[in-house]
């Protein structure tokens, strides 16, 4: 009687003896023109990730909207540090906010066009002084660090578009200005979680709290 399992086993000797053998340097060596690498067990060449151009053009994109965040940021906050201590840039140290100056009588004291009247009558007002300048801060520091994203973004376009209205007519421009294209740009960074790229974004979206509130992202 013929012994099947002797038959199956020398037919696996056979298939095994004539695989081709693969040697650590062969496997090594880059396919040619196929950019795979052979598989040591036979069954096919083994991709390799090759970056493409939409993979560099996604990458880029996430670092310019990293980059413009970072910038915008940090306008918010210097002007908050220059309002508040008159580092003699657009504030002197008489007008410095720890020095009893206001922060908002000169911009909101100036405004034109059709909500004159409005900024006329809070500007300097302690509550406007108050709320603008803790605006700044907390925009300033969550674009930084890229956090709060939905909360910091909003606020800072509400509070261009605010003082776009408080220069209206714009001096070289029927109607556009840069607190429109600010607002916008910041829209855009909510958008596309521009946080997460140099940023803290993807650990303030893990808290607890925040990963119950979706509007604190």
């Amino acid at each position: 009687m013929v012994d099947i399992a002797d038959e199956h086993n020398g037919a696996t000797r056979s298939t095994a003896a004539s695989a081709p053998q693969l040697t650590l340097r062969e496997y090594q060596r880059p396919a040619a023109r196929t950019g795979n690498r052979p598989a040591i067990d036979g069954r096919g060449p083994a991709p390799v990730a090759v970056p493409t151009a939409e993979s560099r053009s996604t990458t880029a994109t996430r670092y310019l909207l990293a980059g413009s965040r970072v910038a915008l940021g940090w306008i918010f906050l210097w002007a908050f540090i220059d309002k508040a201590f008159g580092l003699g840039y657009a504030n002197t140290s008489a007008n410095a906010w720890i020095n009893g100056g206001s922060p908002t009588k000169g911009f909101l004291g100036s405004a034109e066009g059709p909500f004159s009247g409005l900024y006329h009558a809070i500007a300097g007002a302690t509550g406007t002084d108050v709320l603008f300048m803790a605006a700044l801060l907390a925009i300033g520091v969550a674009l930084l660090l890229g956090i709060a994203m939905r909360l910091a973004t909003a606020g800072g376009a509400l509070l261009t578009v605010m003082m776009w209205t408080a220069v209206l007519p714009p001096a070289n421009n029927p109607f556009m200005d840069e607190h429109l294209i600010y607002a916008a740009v910041l829209i855009v960074l909510a958008l596309t979680g521009a946080g997460n790229t140099f940023g803290l974004g993807r650990r303030w979206a893990a808290i607890p709290l925040v990963r119950r509130a979706a509007w604190l992202k």
